[in-house]
């Protein structure tokens, strides 16, 4: 198979076998097609179908993302995790807002100046939503170029990735260039998948370099993995009634921007904590850790349930911390492993 094989038959297999039924393939607009790509960045279709219909629905344009609080946009993220995926998206509605008059821009280097916006993800923008020229290289288009070349090295390498992306150029068509994206991405997540790869199914086999070899799986290459060290926090849980305390992260950092409960490195800093805002509390009670991991290191998550008797509403109240109602959510962005503990205590409530 040439390279001029290659683009005819990925699109054959897409006209019989490729998605068109996803919810951002239906009026691809490049405001909907962008906030599609970045919820799909290390996110499964399945898990951000719903996601992506709620969000669309409480921000169906570029001003109303804009426009609204931060604090929103992520209650809307919230379980979809790699947060400064929400808060770039939320950034640059804003400079599209401002610099662009609304309009999602349309020329490559315009978009790629967004924040969180890269060389593939715009190229797959432009090319889904406008019809343009661009190769894009996601995981699942690195993942069948790699075997298809048989492209030796993890392409995280900044030799291996030019390779990919000469290559990925170089196959891209003039003509039908949005159906060969979405077919090139259709086949690495339903056929040419990581773990057992269903080769006979795939329309490239005959010309693949790594089913030609026999073991499709060594193509690409995995990072070279360490153990991932493990870290300890406390996590102070602190019960009103049927109102929790939480407070707002610092922007920056892990969970930035979202609620959480306060933390400590050690549970001695928790009465220290208490002491100083003057409060009367009960006896604290441990429950069971749980661990978060994240892709550099684990978390391992103490919680400590605490009540109060005299909680002073009026000074632990503000734009950085609110007593949650156990009962009744309010729309802040949370991050997964808050939610669970405040899952858990819903049900001892």
């Amino acid at each position: 198979m040439t390279n001029n094989d290659f683009s005819p038959v990925v699109l054959d297999w897409f006209d019989d076998h490729g998605r068109k039924a996803l919810p951002w393939q239906q009026d691809p607009t490049p405001y909907r097609v962008w906030i599609s790509e970045i919820m799909l960045q290390q996110t499964q279709v399945q898990t951000v179908i719903p996601y992506y219909q709620r969000f669309m629905q409480r921000f169906p344009a570029v001003r109303s993302l804009a426009d609204a609080p931060l604090d929103e946009v992520l209650h809307h993220w919230s379980g979809l995790g790699y947060y400064a995926r929400a808060r770039n998206l939320h950034k640059a509605a804003q400079q599209i807002r401002d610099g662009f008059d609304d309009r999602f821009p349309e020329q490559f280097d315009a978009v790629t100046s967004l924040p969180g916006i890269g060389r593939s993800t715009a190229g797959a923008i432009l090319s889904l939503a406008c019809g343009q020229r661009h190769p894009i290289l996601d995981g699942n288009v690195k993942r069948v170029l790699a075997r298809y070349h048989a492209v030796e090295g993890w392409p995280g390498k900044s030799a291996v990735l030019k390779r990919l992306w000469h290559l990925s150029e170089a196959l891209t068509p003039a003509q039908r260039v949005a159906d060969f994206n979405q077919a090139m991405m259709d086949l690495g997540a339903t056929v040419c998948t990581r773990g057992k790869p269903a080769c006979e199914h795939c329309p490239l086999h005959k010309g693949c370099r790594a089913f030609q070899q026999g073991e499709p799986t060594r193509y690409p290459q995995t990072k070279p993995r360490r153990p991932l060290p493990v870290r300890q926090a406390h996590m102070l849980l602190l019960l009103s009634g049927q109102a929790v305390y939480l407070e707002k992260r610092p922007a920056q950092g892990i969970w930035g921007g979202l609620w959480g409960f306060p933390q400590f490195d050690q549970p001695t800093g928790i009465p220290a904590w208490c002491d100083a805002r003057g409060l009367k509390t009960t006896l604290m009670e441990p429950l069971p850790a749980m661990r978060h991991t994240f892709s550099h290191f684990h978390l391992d998550i103490i919680p400590h349930r605490l009540s109060v008797k005299n909680p002073p509403f009026s000074v632990m109240e503000g734009d950085q911390a609110l007593w949650y109602n156990l009962q009744g959510s309010a729309a802040v962005g949370l991050a997964a492993p808050v939610q669970r503990l405040l899952a858990r205590l819903q049900e001892q409530t």
